[in-house]
């Protein structure tokens, strides 16, 4: 007899959530980004629906039919504290009503720490007034239908980018940066070397002892430009 296989999961592994609080604690997505050879964002699709939101945590992934939403609702039910809402609704931001206030309501009453689409939302000052990090493509209010099927837990693809459930979610101002649980820990040493470096630079630059010109190497790539003719450049006196 053939493994059963289900639309609906409800048993995965997730990053931890010692690793999620430490992730929490880190600057920006483009240092995640950076630390994961440019892979792994969104590119800027998927905008705070009000600007200085950030979430961090584990992927919830839900692949909804465009249009519907009902399997979203089930989506609310199952969610757990901490956890990061990812709805693939393919691209589609013709219909804003696949989320509003009342599901953002829901989702910050159990716990979750932010939602992520491709698709679009509306209710907008109700988000703001709810203050929950929610991250979409669009806004518009245009309604939808609940009667089609959807899945729950299942790895999804958005803005070219796959989510496995329980992967990490970064979401900040700039970006959506997802990070693969199995080398979330990895990556995360990367990261923190890097904007370890960045504060160092940075008390660097305001003691007026360099710009990002010569401290980073900068000087020497556009010299070797210089002196093969690519580049010309007027003398300083």
């Amino acid at each position: 007899m053939a493994e059963k296989t289900f639309d609906i999961i409800r048993h995965y592994d997730k990053v931890s959530a010692e690793l999620v609080e430490k992730y929490a604690a880190l600057e920006e997505s483009a240092s995640i980004c950076e630390c994961m050879n440019m892979k792994n964002a969104f590119g800027g699709k998927v905008k705070p629906v009000w600007p200085g939101m950030r979430c961090c945590g584990p992927a919830f992934t839900v692949d909804a039919r465009p249009g519907d939403n009902l399997i979203l609702h089930k989506a609310i039910d199952m969610i757990q504290p901490g956890d990061v809402l990812v709805v693939c609704y393919h691209d589609n931001t013709a219909t804003g009503g696949m989320w509003g206030g009342m599901m953002t309501a829901c989702l910050k009453a159990k716990g979750a720490a932010g939602m992520v689409t491709d698709g679009a939302v509306r209710d907008t000052m109700t988000i703001k007034k709810l203050d929950f990090p929610i991250f979409s493509q669009a806004v518009n209010v245009r309604g939808t239908t609940k009667a089609m099927p959807g899945r729950i837990n299942h790895p999804v693809v958005m803005c070219g980018t796959v989510v496995n459930p329980g992967d990490l979610v970064f979401a900040d101002n700039d970006d959506v940066v997802i990070v693969p649980k199995e080398i979330a820990a990895e990556v995360y040493e990367k990261v923190k070397a890097r904007e370890d470096k960045e504060d160092r630079l940075l008390d660097v630059i305001f003691a007026h002892k360099g710009t990002t010109y010569d401290l980073n190497g900068n000087d020497r790539k556009l010299q070797v430009l210089i002196d093969s003719g690519q580049v010309t450049e007027e003398p300083a006196d």
